[in-house]
């Protein structure tokens, strides 16, 4: 693939898991990254681990439900870099007070809990892509990545909040990405990634009991899943670094699963 050393990439909740994995692995190939994280720690540490890979770049504490927050980190990417190729959008995340169990029947859920994580999910994603997005029509070139879910293409049980956001997300990928190319450019592609089943600091508590075992969540999800094991936050930086690539030119608003093959198992 094309070399994609020297080009810039903005990350939101970068400090996560799944975010940092894909800064460390973009930095191998030499891609500046401009780490958004709420906990300002956490983009610290993706930043040291970016710059122990052999890359560059900022750690920034920015709320994605901020537009002022958004709007300068983008000053300071711009003054830093003089450019942003790429926004990765994954800021987003579940919350047990938007989960339904025994104890919290879906009819008792909590208004602030379900918006708390729709806002998170889909509006940091909206308001991410404004800020940045402006840099790319402005540069007439760019690739905004968001990262949706498997739930946005098969909603699970327990999670109708996250799985109704990020299906909100899939959506405003394919109008962002008409949009972007029809009015601004056509090099500005907008794409998703999907991924499957990764253990994280949201959804353990779901997957495994204190003790590191499978909760029958756990076990339904990897009986469904013929690759048999949850995903590595590796398995997500090819498929990333390929849709940032020259080489996917011709790809645009489409989200791609990163699933071990959950979505193409009927379960018989």
């Amino acid at each position: 693939m094309a070399n994609l050393s020297g080009k810039v990439a903005v990350i939101t909740g970068g400090g996560g898991v799944l975010c940092s994995a894909i800064a460390v692995g973009l930095a191998r190939d030499g891609v500046n990254a401009v780490i958004l994280d709420l906990a300002e720690d956490k983009a610290q540490a993706t930043l040291a681990a970016v710059r122990r890979a052999g890359g560059n770049g900022l750690a920034l504490k920015a709320n994605v439900l901020s537009r002022a927050d958004l709007e300068r980190a983008a000053e300071k990417a711009l003054s830093a870099f003089g450019r942003v190729d790429f926004l990765l959008n994954g800021a987003g995340g579940n919350h047990p007070t938007a989960t339904t169990s025994p104890e919290q029947p879906f009819f008792a859920l909590p208004e602030d809990g379900v918006r708390f994580v729709f806002d998170l999910n889909f509006m940091g994603t909206f308001l991410a892509s404004q800020a940045f997005g402006k840099v790319m029509a402005d540069q007439g070139e760019g690739v905004i990545l968001n990262i949706v879910s498997m739930n946005a293409l098969r909603p699970l049980t327990r999670i109708p909040a996250y799985s109704a956001a990020k299906a909100a997300v899939a959506n405003f990928t394919q109008w962002l990405a008409v949009h972007m190319a029809q009015e601004y450019s056509p090099r500005i592609r907008v794409v998703g990634i999907a991924p499957g089943f990764f253990l994280t600091e949201q959804n353990r508590f779901l997957l495994q009991d204190e003790h590191g075992n499978l909760t029958p969540r756990g076990r339904q999800i990897l009986d469904h899943t013929p690759i048999g094991r949850f995903g590595e936050p590796e398995d997500l930086v090819g498929a990333v670094r390929w849709l940032l690539s020259p080489e996917a030119s011709f790809v645009t608003g489409v989200v791609l699963p990163i699933d071990g093959g959950f979505s193409a198992y009927a379960g018989v």
